[in-house]
């Protein structure tokens, strides 16, 4: 038999079955995948006999020989070379190679050969929209890409991209860098690009990224502690980045012949897509990794501690922080955060936002971070005035729409500050706090002179929506127990502050009443007292008739009486308010503006403020 078969030449071919669990692994499986070459690039090979183990070890000379080879339609032999120079580049890139200009120039190799596959093979990307090759070879070239960008970026390397020095000779190429990206045209090249894809995040609950061409980068810029001594409001110092390889030349023989490449380096929030060879391609994106890599690195859980206790290092005014460059043509949205604590209160209602398509393109979002030892009155102008400086930087005229239709996010105490940035006073504040005390006439006199500037405000101009979650509108009775009024006796206060409301209760003092000089509340813990005179005297306020407000509120025991019902600090009957447009109930602790229940109605009311937004 075996003779047989030698004589005829025939050859047998038999069937096994395919695990259902390998299909995908042999179907999408690649250098990339598995570290080995995908079943495309396997098939090629057998086509021209050459052996798929000597050409791992020899991409280099397999990709020489394929671009000569005949046999193959133009879409293989790219691919190919595309997969077989990253696996190259992959092979220079190991520890022990410190091969570090052959590594470059394989990743510029492998992003040319499926720069060309996808836009000058001759086929259209939405030709071949179905396919898996496609998918694998806009990986190859946006890892490619991100591996030629971090190499570029890394400190030794920097000095190729400097503004002295634009263009990197290496043996086989001039790359030039090309920055479209508004933050680094303003101020220079970052420290470092990371990749996006590098950093997991405990606290987030999900990451956002928008899928397409490009290397998902996260800039490294100055200090992330830098901004305590600058102005008011600052951008985040980690901002996402996209990159982008594009090679000389308008055809297919062009491109391969070129020894030309431009790094792009772009802003994804700002740029949706791009025009290659006259084709739209989406902007590959990542929004979440620099917000959270921002908030790993700024230690403000261990701050805002201390920024309510008003150490030597505390805030003493506030700040803003921008999470995108500023866009005359976004709606703003300020955040304020709740006493002790910071922007990562909004961790997760912020990446949410910024997940959502329609918000992010429509919004920017700014959050303020303030001293949360101060008291109210101190924090409401100071916040307002911290506000109107940033709009008054960014667009002095006020005649830009980001100017137009703000809204307020307030949690806790942030709430609350919020309500009174939306509220007009008048001399309501005033003339209530002076009620409250036997005073003579001259002395009312002399008090209604002093401090009235600071007693009233007004409406701050241009906010046309307000949410207030878990907000104590009317105080809390948490504020007077043992451990609140030892914390209180803990807090320093400025010595400005100190003295100001010294003059303040020397004047409120009944001089028949040697205990009354008490009741004068300083620090921020003992202003959220529901005896408190300012609380009292602020609780009614009417809130400006141009802003629609709503509100979400936490109960841990939605059994109770709606009278007894409370997040364990702040009741439901202080964080109620009559007029709200909407007002949803969750079983929740305080922190409620955590849950999956409140983000969604944050979400929703945005949406809806986009939709009523006059034409």
């Amino acid at each position: 038999m075996v003779f047989l078969g030698v004589i005829t030449g025939c050859a047998s071919v038999s069937v096994d079955t395919v695990d259902s669990r390998d299909y995908v692994k042999q179907r999408r499986g690649d250098v990339l995948t598995t570290g080995e070459l995908s079943q495309y690039t396997g098939v090629v090979l057998q086509i021209l006999g050459l052996d798929e183990k000597s050409c791992q070890r020899q991409a280099s000379q397999c990709a020489d020989m394929l671009s000569t080879a005949m046999g193959l339609t133009t879409e293989q032999r790219l691919s190919t070379m595309a997969e077989l120079w990253l696996h190259q580049a992959l092979w220079y890139g190991k520890p022990r190679q410190k091969a570090l200009l052959a590594e470059l120039d394989a990743y510029l190799m492998s992003a040319r050969y499926a720069y060309a596959y996808l836009f000058y093979s001759g086929v259209a990307p939405y030709e071949r929209l179905f396919a898996d090759r496609q998918t694998q070879v806009r990986d190859y070239y946006n890892f490619a890409v991100q591996q030629a960008a971090t190499l570029l970026f890394a400190q030794e390397q920097r000095r190729w991209l400097s503004e002295s020095t634009t263009v990197l000779h290496t043996d086989k190429w001039q790359l030039r860098s090309l920055l479209q990206h508004q933050r680094f045209r303003e101020q220079g090249l970052p420290e470092q690009l990371l990749p996006a894809n590098n950093w997991s995040f405990r606290g987030l609950r999900n990451q956002y990224r928008r899928d397409g061409l490009g290397a998902e980068l996260v800039a490294i810029g100055k200090s992330s502690q830098r901004w305590q001594s600058e102005q008011g409001f600052s951008e985040l110092p980690v901002p996402v980045v996209t990159a982008l390889l594009s090679f000389g030349g308008e055809t297919l023989e062009e491109v391969l012949r070129t020894n030309q490449a431009t790094l792009h380096v772009l802003d994804p929030l700002q740029q949706r897509d791009v025009k290659i060879a006259g084709n739209p391609v989406p902007l590959a994106a990542n929004f979440t990794a620099g917000y959270g890599l921002w908030l790993a690195r700024s230690d403000f859980s261990r701050q805002a501690f201390w920024n309510l206790m008003g150490t030597r290092d505390a805030l003493a005014e506030p700040h803003l922080f921008l999470m995108q460059p500023y866009d005359p043509d976004r709606k703003i949205i300020v955040m304020l955060h709740g006493i002790a604590s910071s922007p990562e209160a909004w961790v997760n209602t912020a990446n949410e936002v910024l997940g959502d398509d329609t918000l992010r393109e429509n919004y920017q979002v700014w959050q303020l971070y303030y001293p949360t030892n101060l008291p109210l009155i101190i924090n409401v102008q100071s916040i307002r005035q911290s506000i109107h400086q940033a709009l008054q930087h960014f667009d002095p005229a006020g005649s830009a729409a980001a100017s137009q239709d703000m809204v307020l996010i307030g949690h806790s105490m942030g709430g609350l500050l919020s309500r009174l940035l939306v509220s007009n006073s008048g001399e309501q504040v005033l003339q209530r706090i002076l009620a409250q005390r036997h005073m003579s006439v001259e002395r009312k006199a002399v008090f209604f002179e002093r401090f009235h500037q600071d007693l009233t405000f007004n409406a701050l101009p241009g906010v046309t929506r307000a949410i207030f979650v878990a907000a104590p509108h009317r105080g809390t009775s948490v504020a007077d127990n043992r451990l609140a009024r030892w914390l209180a006796g803990l807090i320093t206060l400025p010595v400005a502050v100190l003295e100001r409301f010294a003059q303040a209760a020397e004047l409120l003092a009944d001089p028949d009443d040697a205990e009354s000089t008490k009741v004068v509340r300083f620090t921020s813990i003992e202003n959220l007292s529901d005896k408190d005179g300012f609380i009292i005297a602020a609780a009614d306020l009417p809130i400006s008739p141009a802003v629609r407000y709503h509100s979400i509120i936490g109960v841990e025991q939605p059994a109770l009486p709606i009278t007894e019902q409370s997040d364990g600090v702040v009741p439901y009957l202080s964080a109620h308010l009559e007029g709200a447009e909407s007002e949803m109930i969750i079983r929740s602790g305080h922190s409620v503006q955590e849950t999956s229940a409140a983000i969604l109605e944050i979400r929703r009311i945005l949406h809806q403020h986009l939709v009523e937004l006059p034409n």
